[in-house]
C-alpha cells in the first residue's frame, strides 16, 4: 500500500495522477506482497529453518499446512499479480514494466527458492530496496504520469527504506536461529550490534527524503510529522530488545511506513 500511494501522490504532483491506475497498482503490489510471503513460508519450510520460530507461526515450518497447497497459493497469488500487471500494462502503455513485473516474480521466488536463494547470502534487502521501493514507487508514477521528478526518487528511497528496515529488524531477531541454519542473512554478516545502528539509519533515512522532496512540492514536508512513529519504534531496539520482544517492532515500523507514505502522499497530491 505504501509505495503505491506514494508512487500515485508523486503522479499528481506532476499532474497526471490516474486512481484507476493506481488501483491496479495496489492489486499487483498487494498480489505480489502475499505471493512471497506463501513462497518463503514454503521455502524456508522445506529447507528447516523455520521448525525452531521465535517470530510468528509459519505453514510448513511447524507442519500447519501441506508444503504443495502452500507453495501452489504462492504461484496463484504471483499469477493473479501478472494478470493484474498486464492489465495496468495494456492501459497505461507503459510495456517495459512487463519485464520488470516478472523480473518482480522471481525476486519474490528466488528470495528463499530455488538452489542459491539470494536471501541466504545477504542479499535480500538490496532486493526489497529495489523491488518494494525504487520498482513500486516509480512504477507506480511512471504507469500515470509517463515522468519522474526529484520527489519521486526521494519518495522511492524513503519507501524502500522503511521496508527494509522491517526485513532488517526481523532478521535481527532471527539471528540465533540463522545462525545455526546456516542462513547467512545480512543481519548475521553484520552481527547484533551493527545491525542495530543500521536498523536506525534506515529509520533517519526517509525523514532526510522528504527534505529533498520539499524542495521540489513544498507541502512534502508534511512526512516529517511521521518522525514520532519512526522514534518509537526505534526504542526497544536502541535498548538492546532480543527475541519475541522484537516482533512488536515489526509492526511498529510498518505503522511508521503506512504513516510516512500516507504523509507523504497527502503533502505531494496537495
Amino acid at each position: 500500500m505504501a509505495p503505491v500511494a506514494v508512487g500515485t501522490g508523486s503522479a499528481y504532483a506532476l499532474g497526471r495522477g490516474d486512481l484507476g491506475l493506481g488501483l491496479l497498482a495496489l492489486l499487483v503490489s498487494v498480489g505480489l506482497q502475499i505471493g512471497v510471503n506463501y513462497a518463503n513460508d514454503y521455502s524456508d519450510g522445506i529447507r528447516g529453518t523455520d521448525e525452531d520460530r521465535v517470530g510468528p507461526i509459519r505453514l510448513v515450518g511447524q507442519r500447519l499446512a501441506d508444503p504443495v497447497n502452500v507453495k501452489t497459493m504462492a504461484f496463484l497469488w504471483f499469477g493473479f499479480a501478472a494478470l493484474c500487471g498486464l492489465a495496468l500494462v495494456a492501459l497505461s502503455g507503459s510495456w517495459i514494466l512487463l519485464l520488470v513485473g516478472g523480473a518482480a516474480i522471481v525476486a519474490a521466488w528466488r528470495y528463499t527458492g530455488g538452489d542459491n536463494p539470494y536471501g541466504y547470502r545477504g542479499l535480500g534487502e538490496v532486493m526489497v530496496f529495489v523491488f518494494f521501493g525504487l520498482v513500486a514507487v516509480l512504477g507506480t508514477t511512471w504507469t500515470q504520469a509517463k515522468a519522474l521528478d526529484l520527489a519521486s526518487w526521494a519518495g522511492a528511497v524513503g519507501v524502500g527504506a522503511i521496508a527494509c528496515a522491517i526485513l532488517v529488524v526481523n532478521n535481527l531477531r532471527d539471528i540465533p536461529g540463522d545462525s545455526a541454519t546456516g542462513k547467512r542473512t545480512l543481519a548475521v554478516r553484520l552481527g547484533d550490534r551493527r545491525t542495530r545502528m543500521l536498523y536506525v539509519a534506515l529509520l533517519a533515512l526517509p525523514l532526510l527524503m522528504a527534505l529533498l522532496a520539499g524542495l521540489r512540492h513544498p507541502w512534502a514536508l508534511l512526512a516529517l510529522a511521521a518522525a514520532p512513529l519512526a522514534v518509537l519504534a526505534a526504542r526497544p531496539v536502541v535498548r538492546g530488545a532480543l527475541g519475541r520482544d522484537l516482533v512488536p517492532v515489526i509492526g511498529g515500523t510498518g505503522l511508521y511506513q503506512l504513516g510516512y507514505a500516507a504523509l507523504l502522499t497527502l503533502g505531494l497530491v496537495l
